[in-house]
């Protein structure tokens, strides 16, 4: 037995010791549009795959629409025998999931690291943008922050409704920041970030947004961009369950009401050397205007990546504090990149484009092949906000231009994987005509 199925045997037996009602675990891996699919295994029989017994699931679980339908996609899904592919189990992720009323496991697995990887599984793209970097002597250092509604629990005609105060009983329907928010909210909050620690997550800062019902979460600075994005895609999985165990709905949607502030997924990204050294403050952080000009070259090309479906383009639609072409600056929210004060040790670049439903595999990935770009190509950016508030570089609003700009982008092409490029934008382009065979309220109202 090698060492690591030896410590992955250690891990399930620990956890079995500590949990011994624990019948079984869900092994968990997320698809294109962000959504987990996998597995509920008998736990005894995840220690036989812990110590080496094959762990197969079908590939094309991968290439699921956002409804969970299959889209033909190349010779994919309909004209390859819809295979299975070796997964393995990530180690350090087996734990107990708290909002379910039976006691339950969970654990990500993924191709990454297999003999096999699947080249458009999202883990899989960013483990190998990371391995190219690592290659460089490029170093990320990266932390999530994450916005999400609260809604109750009952929908009234298929729509969201504002969350109950606890104390008043009356709908939180005041867009605030105040604090006392979060102490009214404080059980479900609580909760959830206890949840989160649970699993590992290092889920720091709490803050009642401009939204009714609207919170964000930040996360811990870690120095594994793996690890980082795992963290954001259990948070939104283990916070949609405390929610409901609540009596609540937590949704990461991008724009859930039209005349409130969206949600996005903010990503703090520094790079180090192998010494150490932050390579942004280098050279009088010549480094980071090369950084920030090869990210904003790249982002017009990625907008299937940061705003996803049709709800995620509308949150960019000139809100507060979301840019609507692309831009940077120094301490300036309206910029899709901000460069927050900090010293040279801290320098970063935080990312504030994408919507909360984005996949965050990908988001980070897409990111770092932009900064990759910059630092390779060595250019100045455009004139910051702080300069000229006219400054921003146009991106495509609507999906259909923005996938036809992702996949002819060569640059994009050769950093993410031409294969997954491809894959990736046919599947947002069938998505998008599927959310389309549908005929609105709005449309009799307008053309009967």
């Amino acid at each position: 037995m090698d060492a690591v199925c030896s410590d992955l045997l250690a891990e399930v037996r620990t956890f079995r010791q500590r949990y011994p009602d624990v019948r079984y675990v869900d092994l968990i891996s997320l698809d294109i549009p962000g959504h987990f699919y996998g597995k509920r295994y008998p736990i005894d029989m995840l220690e036989k795959v812990a110590a080496g017994s094959a762990l197969k699931l079908p590939q094309n679980c991968v290439l699921l629409g956002t409804q969970g339908g299959l889209f033909k996609i190349g010779d994919y899904c309909f004209n390859d025998g819809d295979p299975d592919a070796p997964r393995r189990l990530v180690p350090g992720t087996l734990k107990l999931v708290g909002w379910e009323k039976q006691a339950l496991g969970q654990m990500l697995i993924t191709s990454s690291g297999t003999e096999q990887p699947i080249v458009f599984e999202p883990r899989e793209v960013l483990a190998q943008v990371l391995e190219r970097l690592g290659r460089k002597g490029i170093f990320p250092v990266v932390a999530f922050e994450l916005e999400f509604y609260l809604f109750d629990r009952q929908l009234q005609d298929g729509l969201p409704q504002f969350p109950r105060d606890p104390l008043t009983g009356d709908a939180d329907d005041q867009p605030n920041m105040h604090i006392e928010r979060l102490s009214r909210f404080s059980a479900v909050l609580d909760d959830m970030v206890e949840t989160a620690r649970a699993q590992g997550i290092d889920a720091t800062v709490i803050t009642a947004e401009l939204g009714p019902g609207q919170f964000e979460i930040n996360f811990g600075h870690l120095d594994d961009g793996l690890r980082a994005a795992d963290w954001a895609a259990l948070f939104c999985r283990s916070t949609r369950g405390v929610a409901l165990k609540h009596d609540y709905r937590a949704s990461f949607m991008a724009k859930p009401y039209l005349h409130h502030p969206g949600s996005g997924m903010h990503v703090h990204v520094s790079l180090y050397d192998e010494a150490g050294n932050n390579l942004l403050a280098t050279d009088g952080q010549r480094t980071l205007r090369h950084a920030v000009a090869g990210c904003l070259e790249v982002l017009p090309h990625c907008m299937p990546i940061f705003a996803p479906n049709h709800n995620a383009m509308r949150r960019l639609s000139g809100t507060v504090n979301v840019a609507t072409r692309a831009s940077w600056g120094f301490e300036d929210r309206d910029a899709c990149l901000r460069v927050p004060e900090s010293d040279d040790r801290n320098l970063r670049i935080e990312h504030r484009l994408s919507g909360a439903d984005a996949n965050p595999y990908l988001v980070l990935a897409a990111i770092l092949v932009g900064l990759e770009q910059g630092l390779q190509d060595g250019r100045e950016p455009i004139a910051s906000l702080n300069e000229d508030r006219e400054s921003g570089i146009d991106f495509p609003l609507e999906m259909l231009e923005a996938v036809q700009s992702m996949q002819s982008h060569a640059p994009l092409r050769e950093g993410l994987g031409a294969e997954f490029v491809d894959v990736y934008c046919e599947n947002k382009r069938q998505d998008h005509l599927a959310f389309m065979q549908e005929i609105s309220a709005r449309e009799y109202r307008w053309f009967l």
